[in-house]
């Protein structure tokens, strides 16, 4: 899913002034991050629905036996993905026994899709089984074949895109919390912010002194015209 180069700001020294401004008073920085959150997670599952129904379309329609066995398939594939995307992570930090600990569980899954393969190889004609049976990854839009060889399906369960969608999604689900009280302390905070504030009792003086001073000096200018015009009409 590729939705351009992002449109916000990432510095780090911004990050902490946003942190210690909101310490002063409270901005609703989380209220802000939620509603862009979902309306990211909402374009990808919008692309989701759509990418399964144009499959729906275009992939020959198999029967509920079939299709059942096509999704065994995929999940043990799905499963098979994320422990090797998993151990190598394991890996890569030093934690040699975790890692081995999730290759056996994957050795263990490979031998579940063998027979789950060949049983869906048996349920159809081989013209039909060579053709890629494609599905859509629930987190992040991807096409998943069922043909897909376990380094393509780690690549994908532990690349950054899929691990982002996860990230993303925990973090929308963590501020759907309280984003309803959330929301309605910032109408609140908005309420107050903008209530036009009455005039101080000692400042209420000096405005009624301000506008008596006014109208003082407007009546003493309309007498002095009003004087100025009887002289010129005498003068003539």
């Amino acid at each position: 899913m590729d939705i351009g180069e992002c449109n916000r700001v990432h510095d780090l020294a911004l990050r902490a002034d946003y942190e210690l401004a909101q310490k002063k008073r409270d901005h609703f920085y989380d209220v802000d991050a939620y509603d862009h959150l979902n309306s990211f997670v909402s374009d990808c599952d919008r692309k989701t629905e759509m990418s399964k129904i144009k499959l729906a379309e275009t992939q020959d329609k198999l029967s509920d036996e079939v299709t059942s066995k096509a999704n065994l398939v995929h999940d043990l594939a799905e499963k098979i993905g994320k422990k090797l995307a998993a151990a190598e992570a394991k890996g890569a930090e030093g934690e040699v026994d975790e890692s081995m600990k999730l290759m056996e569980e994957v050795e263990e899954y490979r031998k579940l899709k063998v027979e789950a393969e060949q049983d869906y190889r048996n349920s159809m004609p081989a013209s039909s089984y060579q053709q890629q049976k494609l599905r859509v990854c629930e987190v992040c839009s991807a096409y998943l074949g069922i043909h897909d060889n376990d380094r393509r399906l780690a690549d994908h369960f532990g690349g950054k895109l899929h691990l982002g969608f996860i990230e993303i999604r925990e973090k929308l689900l963590e501020l759907e919390k309280d984003i309803e009280l959330r929301k309605q302390l910032r109408r609140a905070a908005k309420l107050t912010e903008y209530e036009v504030k009455p005039i101080p009792y000692d400042d209420k003086d000096r405005y009624r002194d301000r506008e008596r001073d006014r109208h003082n000096r407007d009546r003493d200018r309309d007498r002095d015209r009003e004087r100025d015009r009887r002289r010129r009409s005498r003068s003539r």
